[in-house]
């Protein structure tokens, strides 16, 4: 095992991601590494914008109505 402390981060991430491919093959690693990636907005604002006019009777009811 080589355990040269002197490479970079960047390093480190291209040979990490080379061997994901390697092993995994492209879809597996982008799957992979997309789990790491920030996203972007703000899901608590963007979900009471989307949610104001609901009631919580109506919630439940569109939640049951998907589950069957």
């Amino acid at each position: 095992m080589n355990t040269q402390a002197s490479r970079s981060i960047a390093e480190i991430s291209r040979r990490a991601t080379h061997i994901l491919y390697k092993e995994m093959g492209v879809v597996d690693t982008i799957r992979f590494l997309n789990q790491f990636s920030v996203g972007t907005g703000d899901y608590t604002r963007d979900r009471e914008n989307w949610l104001k006019d609901l009631s919580l009777e109506e919630m439940i009811s569109e939640i049951k109505s998907r589950s069957k």
